[in-house]
């Protein structure tokens, strides 16, 4: 049985207060999580601040990036997976949209990052998805089996035994549009039956969110559905009361 997880990605948000603000708020409404399984992903230079903070246990801690290299060294600017380690964080978004479009990530790159994270001890989470453009075009299972693949061929099919996969429809995230729980559901499904393909059992066993302006509104119609284990939420992570909520849904 798959346990429900939800990720919330604070993007380049934050302040000292703002964090204290809001920490103190998860730290207070945490036990609405229930059975599911929680993880915060603030700027890595606040993730030492945030985890001295938090004093709720069951919430965990992850970043948002990492670098491709797998050791420390000369990449100024760069973050490395044994450093997000030292610091007590278990998960780390990667191949979010953002990164992919603004930042140029190739599924290449991706895949390099998602195995560094594996061997560091990391939970890698592993986002996909499709522009409006590609889905008009009727391009989204192309592009999403090419996202996976590469990470397929990188790490293995044992390797999604230890990765979160994330669905983010690019044309659902921070717009205020959601695919329908219909919608997000048949995506999930179609990526749930691309790793049986290459194993059954791993299939079954992967954790999928879905990730595109999830809110308290709509996350217990999208939870409900067989093959979405949860989500990978934006701004509604920037609000205790919204973010707890979502974790509440999927934790009933």
């Amino acid at each position: 049985m798959r346990q429900m997880f939800v990720a919330g990605n604070w993007k380049m948000h934050g302040s000292k207060a703002e964090i204290k603000s809001l920490v103190t708020g998860l730290n207070a409404l945490s036990s609405r999580a229930g059975n599911a399984k929680v993880a915060i992903c603030p700027p890595a230079l606040y993730v030492d601040y945030v985890s001295r903070s938090l004093s709720a246990s069951n919430i965990e801690l992850g970043v948002q990036n990492i670098a491709e290299e797998p050791v420390q060294g000369a990449y100024t600017g760069e973050i490395s997976a044994e450093m997000v380690k030292d610091l007590g964080c278990q998960f780390v978004i990667l191949g979010h949209s953002e990164r992919r479009a603004i930042y140029k990530e190739s599924d290449f790159e991706i895949a390099n990052k998602v195995d560094t994270a594996i061997k560091a001890g990391l939970t890698p989470i592993l986002c996909v998805g499709e522009t409006l453009e590609e889905r008009e075009a009727g391009e989204l299972e192309s592009v999403i089996s090419t996202q996976i693949n590469a990470v397929v061929e990188k790490v293995g099919i044992n390797g999604f035994k230890k990765i979160v996969i994330a669905y983010e429809p690019v044309w659902a995230i921070g717009t205020g549009k959601t695919a329908t729980s219909a919608q997000a559901q048949e995506v999930h499904a179609f990526i749930r039956g691309l790793l049986a393909d290459y194993d059954t059992d791993i299939a079954n066993g992967v954790i999928i969110q879905y990730g595109g302006s999830v809110k308290p509104a709509n996350a217990k119609e999208l939870f409900s559905q067989p093959d979405i284990d949860g989500g990978l939420i934006g701004g509604a992570s920037l609000v205790a009361e919204d973010f707890m909520a979502i974790c509440e849904a999927a934790g009933e």
